[in-house]
């Protein structure tokens, strides 16, 4: 059913033993205790880029933390609305929430696999792309005097409990010890964003990681065949010095690129400062738009017209204002009309006494 995760998993390490056999021999079971190792090791370098990236996408989320968290208080009794707005977060980000589960989620079938194979390997003549002599040969191969197909609950080839024992506990301690400094460095990183750390389940979480699953490899370890407590051994030691030199490696782009953001702003700043002794430039000041000044209506004095309907000439403008002026007034004193240079009285200049009477009463 699973053979397309089987013979991949029988192949690599199959390579391995052949290189390790040639160096040291086929029947070594350091030669055997070696190809499971590397097995490991080739999984997870494979896995390399992914993990990477996982890093990445953690490190981004980080950054977009606290909008998360506006979105989870926003929408708490909305479930559908909220994962609909976090997917879009993250799409707006380029953060893929399913990259960083791909290492982990590849593992599991490595770890079936092998279990699988190396159970054959004690039940059947032929293992997928092993033949019978190199069979025979991983059954009788032995890492300090312990077969590494045996366990403390299955002893083979008449091994003793005590011999198992001797190297499976010592192997199962590194182990757990491993698992929990690898946890411990994933809580410290993740405890740089409080906001992640303040929810309840990545709380659980870090707990299970720090302690419980160590406490397994520790108590569980030595009920398993000594092959698969070397692979956990290996795969922890991978994964501790894997997270050690990604994130340096990663601190120190993410340094880098700060520090050239810093130098380009200085750069600016320094190329728009004055010069010694030169005035700093002031950009002018912007005036309020003026509202349009309203121009009051010129009021035009009517023409007077002479007897004969023909207008004075120009040069009699000024003494006819003059003299209507002159005429307004005594008539304003008198009451009664002033006549024109011609001797015809101006209707429009007449005004009634009694009116300007009235109005300075």
């Amino acid at each position: 059913m699973l053979n397309f995760i089987y013979y991949p998993v029988s192949a690599i390490m199959w390579f391995w033993h052949r290189v390790f056999g040639f160096i040291l021999s086929p029947d070594n079971g350091i030669a055997w205790a070696l190809s499971v190792v590397f097995l490991v090791f080739t999984l997870r370098l494979l896995l390399l880029k992914p993990a990477i990236s996982q890093v990445r996408s953690m490190r981004k989320m980080q950054e977009f933390a606290p909008q998360i968290q506006k979105l989870r208080e926003k929408y708490s009794n909305d479930r559908q609305k909220m994962a609909t707005e976090m997917q879009k977060l993250q799409s707006e980000h380029g953060v893929n929430p399913l990259g960083g589960c791909l290492p982990m989620l590849v593992q599991i079938p490595v770890f079936i696999g092998l279990f699988h194979v190396l159970r054959w390997f004690s039940e059947h003549d032929t293992v997928y792309v092993f033949g019978e002599a190199e069979v025979q040969s991983f059954r009788a191969a032995t890492l300090f005097g312990a077969p590494l197909s045996a366990s403390i609950s299955n002893p083979v080839l008449g091994a003793s409990i005590t011999s198992i024992a001797l190297v499976a506990i010592p192997l199962a301690i590194i182990a757990s010890i491993a698992t929990h400094f690898t946890a411990r460095h994933s809580v410290q990183r993740q405890a740089m964003n409080p906001t992640a750390t303040s929810n309840s389940q990545t709380a659980i979480m870090n707990k299970l990681m720090l302690w419980i699953f160590p406490l397994f490899v520790l108590f569980g370890g030595p009920f398993f065949p000594i092959a698969i407590l070397l692979y956990w051994l290996s795969n922890n030691s991978w994964t501790l010095a894997q997270q050690h030199l990604v994130y340096q490696r990663i601190d120190r782009e993410e340094s880098k690129k700060k520090a050239e953001a810093d130098a380009k702003a200085e750069a600016t700043r320094q190329a728009l400062a004055p010069k010694p002794g030169q005035k700093p430039k002031t950009a002018p000041k912007k005036r309020p738009a003026e509202a349009p000044k309203t121009q009051a209506p010129k009021t035009q004095a009517p023409k007077s017209q002479s007897s004969n309907g023909v207008e004075p000439a120009a040069s009699d403008t000024g003494k006819k204002k003059t003299d209507t002026s002159s005429a307004t007034s005594a008539s304003d004193q008198s009451g009664t009309a002033e006549p024109s240079r011609n001797g015809v009285t101006d209707p429009v200049r007449q005004r009634p006494a009694n009116k300007k009477s009235k109005k300075r009463r």
